[in-house]
């Protein structure tokens, strides 16, 4: 199971020489269409980064290819997992190939909260604690917990 975040349709410029899309773009798609969704949801996003000077960073991502996508492929990105710590947020991302419903790609992430004025990492404000735990709560069922790379590196 997962969590709907967003669908995206594979566009000319992403094909390369092999006829496929570049394994560039699937960080592109994961970063756009995943991390800034989740972002979004937990207020941290583009908004915050313009209006309170606090947004997030990623430090760390691993990232897997299972099967190649083509031209004109469109494909779902769900959220596999989400925890976070006072500064920090893992989550692991899966792209489906929308028609074929196969395992394109996935990523894990380790993401940390920033003061962009300072541009030092700081703690999360309690309201988006709240809503990433209330995201937690509401999702957690659907969350696949196994294979997760940065489990550790949340200090609960």
């Amino acid at each position: 199971m997962s969590v709907y975040l967003s669908s995206q349709k594979i566009i000319s410029n992403w094909i390369d020489y092999n006829n496929h899309m570049n394994v560039a773009y699937y960080l592109l798609i994961f970063d756009k269409y995943g991390a800034d969704v989740l972002n979004d949801i937990f207020k941290m996003g583009e908004l915050s980064a313009k209006t309170t000077g606090k947004s997030t960073m990623i430090v760390e991502s691993y990232i897997t290819y299972n099967k190649e996508l083509q031209l004109n492929d469109e494909v779902d990105i769900n959220c596999l997992y989400f925890d976070h710590d006072k500064k920090r947020l893992q989550y692991k991302m899966e792209m489906i190939h929308k028609e074929k419903k196969y395992l394109a790609s996935t990523i894990e992430i380790l993401a940390l909260y920033v003061d962009l004025n300072e541009r030092k990492v700081t703690e999360f404000e309690e309201e988006k604690i709240k809503i990433m735990d209330e995201f937690i709560n509401k999702n957690k069922s659907k969350f696949d917990y196994e294979n997760l790379k940065f489990s550790s590196k949340l200090k609960k």
